[in-house]
């Protein structure tokens, strides 16, 4: 494959195109965006060799286009390129739910053109701007081919996810779609929740707020995603969603019911049962609830602490995302948390702190 079309470029679409441009540098890359600053960004920076607000033959002799907008939108581009593409030409998509573009390939009579892709990764910031082919390394990129595209066009595909650095898993799209409600799209809602109730039940003086730990900041961490993004979701994949929304109020019901009768060893087990299957789960790859790198440190409580760590890191060319105090100590190992873009700065910065007799800490 070497020529590609890209349809919106955003931080996943961006991120796709930068990479592409790594793996060959002479692959040529034709994007459309609805916005001309967009796309003049992309071209300023070596993403794409050519750029349109139009939808029109140029794309003919794309060997593959990757869709990176919304689900509804799409559905709309599949409906425009239709008469466009060569009988060559393999469309693939970045959306976090298969089923509806599934549908519409089915409908459109284009099942020998399409391999859905879920590259399970991304940032809490959006756009072009923010792209970065990096974000793709040791994520799980998952493929699901219909019934009728070519095997080599899969293979292809699935060579070229692993030059990216991600990590190709091939699945049938309704599997794909049950399985990202269970361990992305369900914990999305149980995190907005969990932090609704806590604002709900606060004092008018914030005590709960004022207070929160490391453990209520982790699991509603992904409370902070976009919510346009997750009401799309949501009503994108609402049967799995509900189906295992429901197994899981009733799991709830029954540790509650559990608790209000001091039934004895209950919560023993529910916990030993959680922490052994947690402990379990590989630490490398990424899933589509993106790891945090970060580590804590215990830094003497006197002026100048907490400089002289950003002075090292910085003197040491490793960027950092975010630094601070943490004030409640209940669920930290360290007073002082860095946290960092990439796993390779925060083994980096990890290394030279301990070599300078600092105490430093990492989570699993």
């Amino acid at each position: 494959m070497n020529t590609f079309g890209f349809f919106s470029l955003g931080l996943i679409g961006g991120s796709i195109a930068l990479a592409i441009k790594q793996i060959n540098p002479h692959a040529k890359i034709i994007a459309y965006a609805r916005r001309q600053e967009t796309l003049d960004e992309a071209l300023a920076a070596g993403a794409i060799d050519e750029g349109t607000t139009e939808i029109d033959n140029r794309f003919h002799d794309c060997d593959m286009i990757f869709l990176c907008a919304p689900v509804a939108v799409n559905n709309r581009f599949l409906e425009q390129l239709k008469p466009i593409i060569s009988e060559k030409t393999i469309i693939t998509d970045v959306g976090s739910v298969k089923g509806s573009i599934h549908e519409t390939v089915e409908r459109l009579g284009l099942t020998t053109n399409f391999i859905g892709g879920h590259p399970m990764t991304g940032s809490e910031k959006t756009g072009f701007a923010n792209a970065n082919p990096l974000i793709l390394e040791n994520a799980y990129y998952i493929l699901t081919p219909t019934e009728d595209v070519p095997k080599d066009a899969v293979a292809e595909y699935y060579s070229l996810v692993k030059k990216t650095g991600a990590i190709p898993l091939i699945l049938k799209h309704k599997e794909h779609d049950y399985v990202t409600a269970a361990i992305s799209h369900v914990p999305h809602l149980v995190a907005a929740a969990l932090a609704n109730l806590v604002h709900d039940h606060d004092s008018e003086e914030c005590t709960m707020k004022l207070i929160a730990a490391g453990g209520f900041k982790d699991i509603t961490r992904i409370a902070s995603s976009s919510p346009d993004m997750w009401e799309s979701i949501c009503m994108s994949n609402t049967e799995n969603i509900a189906d295992l929304l429901d197994d899981y109020i009733r799991s709830l019901q029954d540790i509650s019911t559990a608790v209000r009768a001091k039934q004895s060893g209950y919560t023993y087990d529910l916990f030993k049962a959680s922490k052994e299957y947690r402990d379990s789960f590989a630490d490398a790859p990424k899933g589509p609830i993106k790891k945090i790198y970060a580590c804590y440190i215990d830094i003497p409580d006197e002026a100048g602490s907490l400089a002289a760590i950003a002075t090292l890191l910085a003197k040491a060319d490793i960027s950092i995302k975010n630094i601070g105090i943490v004030n409640n100590r209940e669920f930290e190992e360290g007073v002082l948390r860095v946290e960092f873009y990439e796993e390779a700065a925060l083994a980096e910065a990890v290394s030279l702190l301990q070599s300078l007799s600092y105490a430093v800490y990492q989570r699993k």
